[in-house]
């Protein structure tokens, strides 16, 4: 795992949202993906992760910044081009209520990427290829004729990722796949991506709120922060040893499957709201609810920095 296959610099996305203001989702973030990788990214809701996932695969145009992948730069080429490029770049979306079409079969659901990039020459191969992802994402290919509201929430997610590996992708976004399912199945999923992940050779970006989920998928985590990326390490590292005052007041969120251990744990509470993106406090974004505050916070913009081999942190006190 020594090649970047998605490499991402200075990418901002701001929406304007009238009056003159401008929304600052994604405001200057950095980071490269391992061919073979899961990256996971965490934050709380509203701190720009999906809006992230979506810029990058330009479902949402940049406002500036690049996304490449194996080396190609996605936001200054054609639409043609972009067209041929997305068969390299899929999406898993979080709500599988929502991200299929109630008046479609699960076959036409499955083989529409097949038909928009002409994959298969025939009925017989487009319903042969159907069967083997069904198969492929543990379904009954018997299934194929059936609707979307005959499954429940965890077999449409993987109607969901069986549409997203028809065009046989190299890089999946995979945009908190597992937050609208029940507990008992949101396991079953993410062993099934990471089986996935194993056979094919796929590359992850995961984005998901539940922290101890995203340990078990990911190779490295970043943690984001009302738009910026505010620490990214390995798995392990970022769970002993948080740098950022923020991680480290998500870590001390994770429930310890101890009861004394975790009776004697002490949980950091952050005072205050997320402040609004639309105007979000001068400096440090984070510094409105971080104990370590000074005047330093609020009028320097803390560097992302290595601290240590490969662990990142944007905070002007991590020593």
């Amino acid at each position: 795992m020594t090649q970047s296959l998605i490499e991402v610099k200075n990418l901002k996305k701001h929406f304007h949202v009238g009056n003159g203001q401008v929304l600052k989702a994604v405001d200057g973030v950095n980071f490269s993906i391992q061919k073979g990788e899961t990256l996971g990214m965490v934050g709380e809701s509203g701190c720009g992760k999906s809006t992230v996932g979506r810029t990058m695969l330009r479902l949402y145009e940049p406002t500036s910044g690049e996304m490449k992948i194996d080396g190609k730069n996605i936001y200054n080429i054609s639409s043609s081009q972009l067209k041929q490029m997305r068969r390299d770049m899929q999406m898993i979306f979080q709500d599988p209520y929502a991200s299929l079409n109630p008046r479609m079969t699960v076959r036409d659901i499955i083989a529409e990427p097949l038909d928009i990039h002409k994959i298969t020459k025939s009925k017989e191969e487009r319903k042969k290829k159907v069967q083997e992802l069904l198969d492929l994402v543990g379904l009954n290919p018997d299934h194929a004729d059936r609707y979307p509201h005959e499954f429940s929430g965890g077999q449409r997610q993987r109607i969901g990722i069986a549409r997203a590996l028809a065009v046989n992708p190299k890089f999946i976004i995979c945009d908190e796949p597992i937050s609208a399912l029940d507990v008992s199945i949101q396991a079953q999923v993410v062993n099934l991506l990471k089986d996935l992940q194993n056979k094919l050779g796929l590359t992850y970006l995961f984005i998901a709120h539940d922290l101890s989920m995203v340990k078990h998928i990911s190779d490295r985590v970043a943690v984001m922060y009302l738009g910026n990326m505010v620490e990214l390490a390995e798995s392990n590292e970022l769970y002993e040893n948080p740098l950022h005052p923020y991680t480290k007041a998500l870590m001390s969120a994770i429930p310890i499957p101890d009861p004394d251990v975790e009776a004697q744990r002490e949980r950091i509470v952050l005072s205050g709201d997320l402040p609004s993106p639309i105007n979000p406090p001068s400096g440090c974004t984070f510094r409105t609810r971080c104990p370590l505050a000074t005047d330093k916070c609020a009028e320097v913009k803390p560097e992302f920095v290595e601290h240590k081999k490969g662990h990142w942190a944007a905070c002007h006190y991590v020593e």
